[in-house]
């Protein structure tokens, strides 16, 4: 694996990474949380293998949602939207990082037609 960087929170990984996705091993302790943040471009998911954490995201309209994660549990947050994860109890987790894929991103130049 990579090497660990120690956060307030505990400990990140870098267990794998290429040019569409990052996945990290996270040991987070309890009582302590990440900084609130967003990613412009990618989705955040986080994978509980241990533990309890609390997934907290801010919408656009100012309410904030709140989703608790125990072990096997999982949930993604999508871009640019303001989050955090709080540990509840001790425990380790997954958190991964991809571009969304657009399935709609084509722009015809032309339609098709038969041939003659």
């Amino acid at each position: 694996m990579g090497i660990k960087a120690g956060k307030i929170w505990g400990t990140t990984e870098l267990v794998f990474s290429n040019s569409v996705l990052e996945y990290h091993r996270l040991e987070f302790n309890k009582g302590f949380s990440c900084s609130e943040h967003i990613h412009e471009f990618k989705c955040n998911g986080f994978f509980v293998e241990s533990g309890v954490m609390l997934i907290r995201t801010w919408n656009t309209n100012g309410s904030v949602d709140e989703t608790i994660l125990r072990a096997g549990d999982s949930t993604e947050v999508l871009p640019n939207i303001f989050h955090q994860f709080v540990g509840i109890e001790t425990g380790v987790a997954f958190e991964l990082y991809w571009a969304p894929f657009v399935h709609d991103d084509i722009v015809r130049r032309t339609v098709g037609v038969k041939v003659k």
